[in-house]
């Protein structure tokens, strides 16, 4: 293996309140919001067993910079349920399902997200 491994661990996004972002995240991935509040403005959610996570992270937040491109996507089986999913939520989303397989929404300071649907 490479010096620097081809192997994403962590995704940083921007939050205003670390507390409602990681109760936020969690409601939507379906996770108990038991992940720790580290240093008073990080929290890590694992997103799968291979070490990788989303960091929540209020110090590196200002009001006028988020992402206005998605910064991830999340995976789907199911495309048209996980839209119904994020409708009945009240999440905003910003797209429809385009071409059968993806669409974008917000999370609660503006950054931008993505669902996709994986074959």
């Amino acid at each position: 293996m490479g010096i620097i491994q081809n192997k994403v661990g962590a995704i940083f996004i921007p939050v205003s309140d670390i507390e409602k972002a990681r109760d936020w995240y969690c409601s939507l991935l379906q996770l108990e919001p038991t992940f720790d509040i580290i240093h008073g403005h990080l929290c890590c959610i694992p997103l799968d067993n291979n070490g990788q996570n989303i960091v929540l992270d209020s110090k590196i937040y200002t009001p006028d910079v988020y992402a206005r491109t998605p910064l991830l996507h999340f995976n789907t089986d199911n495309i048209e349920a996980a839209y119904q999913y994020m409708k009945d939520k009240g999440i905003e989303v910003i797209t429809g399902i385009e071409h059968g397989h993806w669409f974008n929404f917000k999370d609660p300071d503006g950054n931008h997200l993505m669902i996709c649907r994986i074959d």
